[in-house]
């Protein structure tokens, strides 16, 4: 009988010192950082600005690795003389791969973007205010405490915005006008 006593004792302790071990997987997610994306929406050829901003999100659970997330960022800058505030707010799926203490992550999002009106440096056009956006990226987080992670991603962004004539309400679309994107990011993962 103490045999079996004992060797419950140690089974307990054993399975307590492994799971105090095990890496702490996260179930939700809360980012904020800094952004840039690589150009400005009317960022012809021979005048590209790149513009900086900000960038939150919030993930939930994830199951099997894959979670879903909502993403907004916003930007600030001028080009052509025109300022340009664009944001973006987008929502989709995140996988998750965990190698040793890293999470590296895979993401896929669509939603809506939104800007000013003035962004447009065409004299007697405004800026739509509205378009589609696609985002496909990844990244890297890297822990600095148990709850705490740097987060360093990047991706792919296509958004779509045209011009348009007060006189008519058919968007006009200009020669050159940028709809591919880079976007960099970098800040700090709250998991909890």
């Amino acid at each position: 009988m103490p045999y079996r006593f004992l060797s419950l004792i140690a089974l307990i302790c054993l399975s307590a010192s492994l799971y105090a071990q095990s890496e702490t997987h996260s179930r939700y997610q809360i980012y904020g950082g800094y952004s840039f994306l690589s150009n400005s929406l009317n960022g012809v050829p021979g005048s590209h600005q790149g513009l900086n901003g900000f960038d939150a999100s919030f993930a939930i659970p994830a199951w099997h690795n894959l979670r879903f997330k909502v993403d907004f960022a916003a930007y600030n800058g001028t080009n052509l003389g025109a300022p340009q505030h664009p944001y973006y707010i987008v929502g989709g799926g995140q996988y998750d791969i965990h190698v040793r203490r890293e999470t590296l992550f895979v993401d896929a999002m669509a939603g809506d973007a939104g800007a000013n009106h003035t962004w447009s440096a065409t004299p007697g056009y405004a800026g739509q205010s509205a378009s589609f956006v696609s985002l496909v990226g990844g990244g890297i987080d890297t822990p600095l405490t148990r709850r705490l992670a740097f987060r360093i991603s990047g991706g792919y962004q296509y958004s779509y915005f045209k011009l348009q004539n007060p006189s008519n309400l058919v968007p006009y679309e200009l020669p050159g006008l940028p709809t591919n994107f880079g976007r960099l990011s970098s800040g700090l993962v709250w998991k909890f």
